[in-house]
């Protein structure tokens, strides 16, 4: 797997992976307990830096406990359409960190950045059992045509 360095490639994997991650409102979240991987489907919203994503969840889930119980995940992102020409076309993006729910202090950068994104979902992530969670991402795995592989690390 190649680790971009050219700040040429960088720059423009960098804008293909912020184009992706604001065009793109569901993820798949993987976590893991006990030896156990769990997969959940989440809404989620990107930090304009793209090293936070933030998605929400309440507190009575097998996603947070999980989560709780061992912080690293991770989220797959994609533009697939489920069709023939996703083999060419597709970006899927694996999104690799640590998770941890959003504090005080950042807690209205975080909220106004998913509400955006998710205006549909304000009574959700507002309710007092909701608890809003950041992944804070140590590097993103990007497949495009099916087999390019680079990563990037958000800097």
């Amino acid at each position: 797997m190649a680790k971009t360095h050219d700040p040429a490639p960088a720059s423009g994997l960098r804008e293909a992976l912020a184009e992706l991650l604001a065009s793109q409102h569901l993820a798949v979240l993987a976590t893991h307990r006990d030896g156990q991987p769990y997969c959940s489907l989440v809404g989620f919203a990107a930090s304009p830096d793209l090293k936070g994503l933030a998605f929400a969840t309440t507190r009575s889930t097998r996603k947070f406990e999980n989560c709780l119980a061992d912080p690293r995940v991770a989220m797959l992102i994609d533009s697939s359409t489920n069709e023939e020409s996703d083999f060419r076309e597709a970006i899927a993006v694996t999104a690799v960190g640590e998770v941890e729910e959003v504090q005080k202090t950042a807690r209205s950068r975080y909220l106004r950045w998913y509400l955006a994104k998710h205006p549909h979902l304000a009574d959700f992530v507002l309710s007092p059992s909701c608890a809003l969670l950041r992944i804070r991402v140590r590097e993103y795995v990007i497949v495009r045509r099916f087999q390019e592989v680079s990563q990037l690390e958000p800097r």
